[in-house]
């Protein structure tokens, strides 16, 4: 074979090397080899990036991962599992050791069903007063320029929301009881002011409850974006329409989910009441108090763990209520 022989078919193949390739060409000449059929996103066939959540969809979950969370279920199965079902079979059992609806029909009769709408009644109230006090204090928080002024208030609604039991009625006989400083100071039982009533129970309770509300709704107003309010502005809307047509429409969520939060809180407190009010003002709470210690019968502990469970039954609808709420307020404010 001569050189020239051996040189024609190389030139051939530069000269055909230098054709352009037909499209889809350049994908198939890059495609390494092993990956026919990978998807080819860029010119880049099988790219990590782009596969992998793919890989991860189609990925079943590890039996294993649950052994993580083991221990949480052991403590709520302790610490809530075996009361709720001591409670619950208290609740059901007679005297004499039968089961039966009597002691529930007897926690919905008489005074115990006085102290049950009473304590509705006086958490309902409260709920009301703290989530509007509550939103108007967390709008002039963040509305605010001053951001020392805010991270004061948040601190201090922390603390305040955490704040109650005896330390709470003791700071309240000592303010506006009948020898109160504030009492004797403006004569406030000459005006027939009284702190051991309903009424001074419902303020003493707006003392957690107002800070705990802006807790809950300072971050849904931040969530207002300043877009809707300059662009109602420029549509030529007030203030208050604003308000109206677009602010508590959007906030409405988390204002429910406030209140329903609130009373749960209210109707729950116990200790606040006990130091302060004692029998009182009638609260379901006390009277739970009262029937296990045997203060007014005896033998009524199993009608106090009815009357539980009728709490129970409450603060189930009350979360049933607080978590759609919720979630619907996320969804908004996303």
């Amino acid at each position: 074979m001569t050189p020239h022989s051996s040189a024609a078919p190389s030139g051939a193949v530069r000269a055909h090397d230098a054709r352009p390739a037909p499209a889809g060409a350049a994908h198939e000449a890059t495609t390494p080899a092993g990956t026919a059929g990978s998807p080819v996103i860029d010119g880049t066939a099988g790219h990590p990036a782009k596969t992998a959540p793919a890989r991860r969809a189609r990925r079943l979950p590890r039996p294993g991962g649950w052994l993580a969370a083991l221990p949480l279920f052991l403590v709520v199965g302790l610490a809530f599992g075996l009361p709720a079902l001591a409670m619950t079979d208290g609740a059901f059992t007679h005297a004499d050791g039968s089961y039966g609806l009597d002691n529930l029909s007897r926690s919905v009769d008489g005074a115990y069903r006085t102290a049950l709408l009473g304590s509705i009644e006086l958490s309902a109230l409260t709920a009301a007063g703290g989530t509007l006090f509550g939103l108007l204090l967390a709008q002039a928080v963040v509305s605010s320029r001053g951001r020392a002024l805010r991270e004061a208030v948040l601190t201090a609604s922390g603390v305040l929301a955490n704040f109650g039991g005896v330390p709470l009625a003791f700071a309240f006989v000592a303010t506006l009881g009948n020898a109160g400083v504030l009492t004797t100071s403006l004569g406030l039982g000459d005006h027939g002011w009284s702190l051991y009533s309903f009424w001074g129970l419902a303020l003493t309770y707006l003392y957690f409850l107002v800070p705990l509300m802006v807790l809950t709704v300072a971050p849904a107003l931040d969530g207002l974006r300043v877009q809707w309010r300059e662009a109602a502005r420029d549509c030529g809307a007030s203030a208050w329409q604003y308000w109206r047509h677009v602010g508590l429409p959007v906030l409405l969520p988390s204002l429910l989910g406030g209140f329903v939060l609130l009373f749960g809180s209210a109707f729950a407190a116990y200790a606040t009441a006990a130091a302060m009010v004692g029998s009182s003002v009638p609260l379901v709470t006390l009277q739970i108090a009262d029937a296990l210690s045997g203060n007014v019968l005896v033998g009524q502990e199993n009608v106090a763990l009815a009357l539980s469970l009728d709490m129970v039954v409450v603060a189930a609808l009350v979360m049933a209520v607080h978590l759609p709420l919720q979630r619907r307020s996320t969804r908004w404010l996303a």
